[in-house]
Formats: structure tokens, sequence, C-alpha cells
């Protein structure tokens, strides 16, 4: 995975939602979500995680459960 980049709060990709990740594992999602636009960043994240709540459009939070490791909501760019 590429550094995370600077947090651009205004872009094309404010609230892109990628629904056909929900049930896939962790490492094919991020890479699924970055390949589909190079200018963003997946950011793996157990479900009950503590994370920053700012509002970055080329940052996407992938929820996994902590068991079994597959995405858990719906990747949404924001």
């Amino acid at each position: 995975m590429a550094p995370y980049p600077p947090c651009k709060s205004q872009s094309d990709l404010c609230g892109k939602e990628w629904p056909e990740l929900l049930g896939v594992a962790e490492k094919e999602a991020c890479l699924a979500i970055e390949k589909s636009d190079p200018t963003v960043r997946a950011i793996p994240l157990v479900y009950s995680d503590i994370h920053t709540m700012d509002y970055c459009c080329n940052r996407v939070w992938v929820f996994v459960d902590k068991h079994d490791g597959v995405v858990v909501l719906v990747p949404r760019a924001g």
C-alpha cells in the first residue's frame, strides 16, 4: 500500500461506495478500491476500533470483522 496522501475534503470521489465488497477479504477489498482509483487509499480497520472522524474524500475506511477479516460495512469514500 502506498503512503497515505494529504487529506482532500472535496473530490469527485466523495461519497462513492463499493457495496460489492461486502463479505470480501480485507486485502482483496483494499486492492479493488485502490485499483478503481489510484488517488484514493483504502485503510483497513477492525469494525470496533477507534478511528478519526475527519472527512477525507481520498480515504476509504474498510471495516472488517476481527475474527474472519471480511468487510462488514459498505466501504465509502470520505
